[in-house]
This record gives structure tokens, C-alpha cells and sequence, in this order.
């Protein structure tokens, strides 16, 4: 399978993903300001909504947004550690904060990238980022991860996005309890993987 991605981007969460099963793919990087894909191909011929990340099957197939992307990978790999199983109340949990990763956090990120957006509005943003932020840290207070001491697909997503902080003007480096999340999911094998390969991809 084929992993289409922009380094730094969301597509990273999935990627990490993919590198913690040990599911084989291929990285296929996209220019996002051109639309193009590395080999010079039009990236909307594969996906309509420009976007990374997209997974492309041996079949031909192609899965959009990063937490359906990631679920699907675990699901494959048949890594329950990362999704629990369907029934069991764990599952929810980690669908739970993927939920809220995406519509509280992602897309508040997402509009800072915004070079339209206005001084007030900026701030806006960053204040309401802050008090979501402040709440997570208490969320993980006492526990490795967001959902207890597994590491799951969410986990991956969150470090993605909070990863984006610093360039954009967020100052979450009062909140000790996220900086020891980063700093632990930082330490593991498939997210050093997935940061040198697209280090050397930018």
C-alpha cells in the first residue's frame, strides 16, 4: 500500500501508525501548494479534496482522513493494543479522543496556518487552544497515555498535532504533563522512524 503524505503534516499520525504495526507501505510525498505528487502527478486525479493523508491499496482502492486511516491500519494488523476491540468499552475511549483530537484541537491548529486570519482572531485561537490544552494535561495526569498506560492510535494523532505548537504560537510549556507525553511518544521506535523519513523527504 502507498501512504501519500506531506512531511509535518497530519498524514505523520498514520504513518506512525503504520511503522508501530510494521505494515509494509510506501511513502509517497505530495506537494500541497501544487498539488502534485512526487512523480509529478496530479494529486487531485486521486484525491478530490487535496488533502493528505491518503492510503491507496494493492487493489487500486483509496481511504481518506487520517483517524479513519489509522483505525483501518490497526484493525489490518490486528493490533488491538492500538484499537481495542468492537464491544468492549476500552474502544470507545480511544474513538473518544479521536473525536476530539480532530474537532477541538486539529482544526483550531489548522486555521493559525491561516496567513488571512487577523491579529484578534490569532489570539482567539491560541487563548481557547490554551484552556483545551490546560484541561488535557489534568487528562493525563498519572497516566503514560491519553487512555491509560497503552499506547493507541490517538496517542499518535496527539502527538502529531501538539507538535505543531511552537511554530504557530501556542506556549504549552507550562503544562508538565504534556511535555512528558511528547517527550515519551518521541522515544519509541516508529515515531523516530516516521520523523527521520520525512525529515529526509522535505
Amino acid at each position: 500500500m502507498k501512504l501519500f503524505f506531506s512531511p509535518g503534516a497530519c498524514s505523520q499520525a498514520p504513518h506512525i501508525v503504520l511503522r508501530e504495526t510494521g505494515t509494509p507501505f510506501t511513502l509517497v510525498k505530495v506537494d500541497l501548494r501544487q498539488h502534485r505528487t512526487q512523480e509529478g502527478g496530479n494529486y487531485y486525479e486521486l484525491n478530490p479534496k487535496g488533502q493528505v493523508p491518503l492510503l491507496a491499496l494493492d487493489d487500486g482502492t483509496t481511504l481518506s482522513e487520517g483517524p479513519i486511516i489509522a483505525q483501518y491500519i490497526a484493525e489490518l494488523a490486528g493490533r488491538q493494543d492500538l484499537l481495542p476491540p468492537v464491544g468492549g468499552f476500552a474502544r470507545y475511549k480511544v474513538l473518544e479522543w479521536q473525536n476530539y483530537i480532530t474537532s477541538e484541537l486539529h482544526k483550531s491548529f489548522s486555521s493559525l496556518f491561516d496567513p488571512r486570519i487577523d491579529a484578534a482572531t490569532k489570539t482567539l485561537f491560541i487563548e481557547q487552544l490554551g484552556k483545551k490544552y490546560k484541561w488535557l494535561d489534568s487528562r493525563l495526569e498519572g497516566h503514560a497515555y491519553l487512555t491509560g498506560n497503552t499506547f493507541t492510535v490517538a496517542d499518535a494523532y496527539l502527538f502529531v498535532i501538539t507538535g505543531w505548537a511552537p511554530g504557530l504560537g501556542v506556549d504549552l510549556s507550562a503544562l508538565a504533563h504534556v511535555q512528558a507525553f511528547l517527550a515519551r511518544v518521541g522515544q519509541r521506535d516508529s515515531v523516530k522512524a516516521a520523523l527521520a523519513a520525512e525529515s529526509q523527504a522535505a
